[in-house]
């Protein structure tokens, strides 16, 4: 745990994921609230590792033209950061939400055939993000929702 430039890490991570978001046709934004502190204590490297893992999901099942955010704000009281990763993705259902943060699973069989991957990356993202005092949680409007 060190002090580190927030703006500094997520800059690096965000022009990794460029390249791949150009690639299909996709626009990333990223809106960081004023109330955000330009440094931070932390593991940068722990928090590249989780943002490149959410982002590269968010792309990974996002279709041409279409989306992907990174918010950052502070939790209500102001203990903890919060970051959001949304995209105008493919969506999951209820029972899929349910299952993706165990190994090896992925939403459904069909989504591994379509796009690939192991099933692992969430799992050690949020790991990551609880060994550092923190978790990841998903939402979804549902199939086809984003």
């Amino acid at each position: 745990v060190q002090p580190f430039a927030l703006q500094e890490c997520i800059d690096r991570t965000l022009e990794i994921m460029q390249v791949k978001a150009e690639e299909k046709g996709l626009e990333v934004v990223l809106w960081a609230s004023s109330a955000v502190p330009r440094v931070i204590r932390g593991d940068p490297g722990r928090l590249r590792q989780i943002l490149l893992n959410l982002l590269s999901n968010a792309i990974k099942f996002t279709p041409a033209e279409g989306k992907v955010g990174l918010r950052i704000n502070l939790s209500p009281d102001e203990s903890q950061m919060l970051f959001e990763v949304r995209d105008t993705g493919i969506g999951l259902s209820e029972e899929a939400m349910g299952r993706l943060f165990q190994p090896f699973v992925q939403a459904d069989a069909t989504i591994a055939r379509r796009f690939g991957g192991t099933g692992l990356g969430l799992m050690i993202a949020r790991r990551l993000a609880q060994l550092m005092g923190g978790d990841l949680s998903v939402a979804s409007d549902g199939p086809g929702c984003g």
